[in-house]
């Protein structure tokens, strides 16, 4: 149970870059969203585990210290989601992520928790099975491809959307003619590139972050075998700081579905259109990356959890985590921006609509954030 006493705010955390789009979109949440039965809500100092599991370990055994903490947002990564869950949820704490994707998070969608599942962690993000599925069925339906490889740098999110991606294409009847890890840090390609030429295939999937797809980006047309090859990068490089780059001009890149025009979030009565305009005005500037809407329903759906889980007592504010936790776990037919939403028994609640965007000109990043040639929506 927390107590916030008169005057006093509820807290909740976020965890994330403090200039992530899935930050900055949860933060307008909490502003848009009001207070929680009279007590205003606070997201807290920005605490920025980024991808690296070691400093999420230590951010989380911090945030799960704090008595006063109700919930959080994130993380971010699959990587940092991975380690930090179970401290947050060993706590008694809810946490809802816009963007860690990872299948071992949640399930295999077929009634099988993932190795790294936690009772108390949900996302509005997608399951990247769903992903890994999508881009092989463009590849195969879309663009009648049959012989492809896959290249990560290890950990929960490039190694198992990778992988998703491979079991799925050999499924449709498509050929992975390699499976290769590379170097995080975008050291010593050559013999990733060598290993994933070898087969001739005629797509290349990328799930990589930065800096290990640059490298392989800008080299891939010099090495036989891969000149001619498609590229498809994820989520992980729908960021400004890599489209922006001449080697990313002309890849394809999956990610969460961004036909969100008239939708609408429940819990603030928010369009999308007036949840952009005010991220620019606050921001002064645009999303610079993928998942601010998801971070918006995230906050959304968890201030929700709160104030159906806490109750006045003399003036001060009890909320039941136990409480927190069961309302997520039975949502149902919530309608955010992203879409509509529902919680699974595993933590999955995202709509797990998929996009595929033709990226064609590096100096117009905008532009190819609304070329969509494919999309998904389960």
């Amino acid at each position: 149970m927390v107590a916030v006493g008169e005057g006093r705010a509820v807290q909740v955390r976020s965890l994330g870059p403090v200039d992530a789009a899935s930050r900055r979109g949860g933060e307008l949440a909490v502003a848009d969203y009001g207070p929680i039965h009279g007590f205003p809500v606070k997201i807290g100092t920005p605490l920025d585990p980024d991808c690296s599991p070691e400093l999420g370990r230590r951010i989380a055994q911090l945030v799960a210290s704090d008595r006063r903490v109700a919930g959080v947002v994130g993380p971010r990564c699959s990587d940092t989601a991975a380690v930090a869950a179970p401290v947050l949820t060993a706590a008694g704490l809810s946490l809802i992520s816009p963007s860690a994707t990872s299948p071992a998070l949640t399930s295999d969608l077929r009634g099988t928790a993932g190795g790294g599942y936690s009772p108390g962690f949900y996302r509005t993000a997608h399951n990247d099975l769903y992903q890994g599925e999508a881009v092989a069925r463009f590849l195969v339906e879309e663009r009648g491809l049959t012989a492809a490889a896959a290249a990560h740098s290890g950990g929960p999110y490039t190694q198992g959307l990778a992988r998703a991606f491979a079991e799925a294409f050999e499924r449709l009847g498509g050929a992975v003619t390699a499976f290769v890890e590379v170097d995080p840090d975008g050291a010593d390609t050559g013999q990733a590139l060598a290993s994933l030429a070898a087969g001739e295939p005629q797509a290349l999937y990328l799930p990589l972050r930065e800096p290990a797809a640059a490298p392989i980006a800008r080299q891939t047309r010099s090495v036989p075998g891969l000149e001619a090859a498609l590229l498809v990068g994820a989520d992980a490089l729908l960021y400004d700081s890599f489209l922006g780059r001449p080697e990313s001009e002309g890849m394809f890149f999956s990610g969460p579905g961004t036909s969100l025009a008239g939708n609408t979030n429940q819990s603030t009565g928010k369009t999308t259109e007036q949840v952009l305009a005010s991220y620019q005005q606050t921001y002064g500037e645009p999303p610079a990356g993928a998942f601010w809407e998801h971070g918006y329903d995230a906050a959304a759906i968890l201030l929700d959890a709160i104030q159906a889980a806490s109750r006045l007592s003399d003036g001060t504010l009890l909320i039941d985590l136990a409480g927190v936790r069961e309302y997520l776990s039975g949502l149902r037919e919530y309608q955010g921006i992203t879409g509509t939403l529902g919680c699974d028994d595993f933590g999955d609640c995202g709509s797990q609509r998929i996009a595929i965007i033709e990226h064609t000109d590096h100096r117009d990043i905008q532009a190819s954030r609304s070329n969509i040639i494919y999309h998904t929506n389960p």
